[in-house]
């Protein structure tokens, strides 16, 4: 291949400006990220040789090895793993192709100087080389293939690529240090970032190391030898007793896992015995994992590992998708080695694993739940959303989960939650269901008409604000068998005496059937039916949803997603005690049936911004309510 050069594409350049001097606080986790691609691309061999003959015949004991050249000030990172062919190259560190790059940026550029270093949780850990580096050569071997490649760059706007030598497969990135990095060129500098960092790699991270050593046959007199040391302890930190285990060590394996530089939120560390066999390392983060914020990213979730070998790393073949934020390791002696990953989905062996885990995280967040409120309830504030969705896919778990959902409240202080449980403890004898609302926030909700009838028995009401909530209601219907009410469907009578209260109900509808009838009349376009309210004290009307209809707010969130909702006819429900209901009746039976006829049209509009919704013509409103204010102004 001739030489030749190439452009970076826009959003590469613009990453690289931003890792080389604004992103990390700490240069020196470059390092960390070439160890941990590293020991992917051995992943990757060990895999491809599980199923491709010539791969196997490989024979070569797998090691990342660092070499400090001093004199010439490079380091060099080689492993024996996969390699990458020349369209590999410009494809991993010429472009990053990903659909929602941009905003990834932004939102970096709009961060702080000491964003959290998060930037190989994206994939594209290896530019970190630029901070420490004004060249860097990638020379790499594609397993199987007879060709290498060298791409070079000094991380401006363009890098090179050209034929080259290299014996056996694998990748040498070598880094031409600056001068104000030079200290990673000291051994014993090089050897404290991989303990730091990468001492639970399960690959040995070798070095050349010179050693002073006694002159054999010389007494008293030494010399100097180069020995091959290795830096890293090389024990998968899943096999070890968790007793043997610091949290700074538990810390570390999560961010090479995840590439999340902040502790995780829990974890689970334990072996399951008895008829399936595994060894299971699982972390909860505390915060919205950026993979997770892309939909074109394939999620990474639970590792599996066979007897040791990496096999895969798809996070539904190991867990539900609402799970998908745990991060962690499963290592099972039970599977085949050469399983492939489409008969990995009929195993039964991974089936009996994949419930087992379920089980063990749920009954983690259930123990946080009860021991950490505070923690548990940040956590749930990040991912709770996510959380949520197992209650439309995981039949069998669906009480568990409902117990770990929480909810503000009328019964909380703003910020603060309840969860189902003790909503229900704190349930009045008399009180036959759980009442919820929906909407954008809570200070929207607070105040709402549809709640003064409950307020005043009583009865709490949970504020459901994720948008999601709207969906999981569908699916959670009841707890400890009483249903779910929402407050702006349905009827709500909250008396005790049935039989009182529908003959005073059926005696005022027969003293407003004549206003029923006229409002029927004048707003036939956006109403279904007009009805006596049992839910209003202090407010005049509003609108309600049939006992099975999508809510307001159902409606918003569907067309929000493109969908193609038809507008829904509302019933209003009016409150025969407000004055001005009262009032329009009256104008309504006399010679002023235009005047009622514009109240009426105001209320309609004020009960649709009421239930969160728009109206259509804001300005016909306003100029009504304002002709409203000059004749009450009047009277002042």
């Amino acid at each position: 291949m001739s030489k030749r050069k190439l452009k970076f594409k826009t959003e590469t350049q613009k990453l690289l400006d931003l890792v080389i001097h604004s992103l990390y606080s700490h240069k020196e986790i470059f390092l960390r990220e070439l160890i941990s691609n590293a020991s992917d691309a051995i992943d990757k061999h060990r895999f491809e040789s599980l199923t491709n003959k010539q791969l196997s015949m490989e024979k070569a004991e797998y090691s990342i090895k660092l070499t400090a050249d001093k004199e010439n000030k490079t380091l060099t990172v080689s492993d024996n793993g996969i390699g990458m062919s020349e369209e590999e190259l410009i494809d991993n560190l010429g472009t990053i192709a990903r659909s929602g790059t941009c905003r990834f940026l932004e939102s970096l550029e709009s961060g702080k100087k000491d964003a959290p270093d998060f930037i190989g949780q994206f994939g594209v850990g290896f530019y970190a080389s630029f901070m420490v580096a004004d060249k860097v050569e990638v020379l790499s071997r594609r397993a199987g293939e007879q060709t290498t490649n060298r791409w070079i760059s000094d991380g401006t706007h363009e890098f090179t690529l050209e034929s080259a030598e290299k014996e056996g497969r694998g990748t040498d990135v070598i880094l031409h240090i600056n001068e104000e990095a030079s200290s990673y060129l000291e051994s014993y500098e090089l050897r404290s970032i991989v303990k730091k960092y990468s001492d639970f790699i399960e690959y040995p991270v070798k070095m050349d190391v010179e050693k002073t050593v006694p002159v054999e046959g010389e007494e008293g007199k030494t010399g100097k030898k180069i020995e091959e040391e290795t830096l890293n302890s090389c024990k998968a930190i899943w096999m070890r007793s968790p007793s043997d285990i610091k949290d700074e060590e538990y810390n570390e394996f999560y961010s090479h896992l995840s590439h999340d530089y902040q502790p995780p939120y829990a974890r689970v560390h334990y072996k399951a015995e008895g008829t399936t066999e595994f060894n299971a390392l699982l972390f909860f983060p505390d915060h919205m994992p950026v993979d997770l914020m892309f939909r074109d990213s394939r999620l990474k979730g639970v590792q599996l590992y066979v007897r040791r070998i990496f096999i895969m790393d798809e996070a539904e073949a190991m867990l539900p998708r609402y799970l998908r934020f745990v991060r962690g390791v499963v290592d099972s002696a039970d599977l085949p080695l050469n399983v492939s990953r489409e008969i990995l989905q009929q195993e039964r062996t991974l089936t009996r694993i994949k419930s087992n885990l379920v089980k063990r995280i749920l009954d983690t967040l259930k123990d946080r739940l009860s021991k950490d409120r505070e923690g548990y309830t940040k956590f749930f504030k990040e991912l709770g959303a996510i959380l949520k969705e197992g209650l439309a896919l995981d039949f069998e778990n669906k009480k568990k989960l409902s117990e770990l959902l929480l909810f503000e409240s009328t019964g909380t202080r703003a910020g603060e939650c309840t969860s189902l449980p003790e909503y229900f403890s704190r349930m009045p004898a008399t009180q036959q269901e759980i009442y919820y609302i929906t909407g954008e926030n809570r200070a929207e909700l607070e105040d709402s008409p549809y709640l003064e009838a409950l307020k005043e028995k009583g009865y709490e009401v949970l504020f459901l604000i994720d948008s999601i909530d709207e969906i999981i209601t569908q699916h959670l219907t009841e707890y400890e068998e009483k249903k779910l009410k929402s407050v702006t469907k349905g009827d709500i009578d909250l008396s005790e005496d049935k039989e009182k209260s529908k003959k005073e109900r059926e005696e005022k509808e027969k003293d407003f059937e004549g206003l029923e009838e006229f409002i029927q009349k004048e707003l036939e376009e956006h109403v279904k039916e007009v009805r006596i309210s049992s839910r209003l004290l202090s407010s005049p009307a509003c609108l309600v949803a049939d006992e099975y209809g999508m809510s307001a707010s159902m409606e918003r969130l569907m067309r929000a997603m493109q969908q193609n909702v038809p507008v829904t006819k509302r019933i209003m429900e009016i409150n025969p005690d407000h004055p001005l209901i009262k009032k329009v009746k009256e104008l309504a039976e006399g010679e002023k049936k235009d005047d009622a006829s514009t109240l009426v049209k105001l209320l309609y509009s004020q009960s649709v911004i009421a239930e969160g919704g728009k109206i259509a013509n804001p300005g016909e409103f306003v100029g009504k309510l304002s002709k409203l204010m000059e004749e009450y102004a009047k009277t002042l």
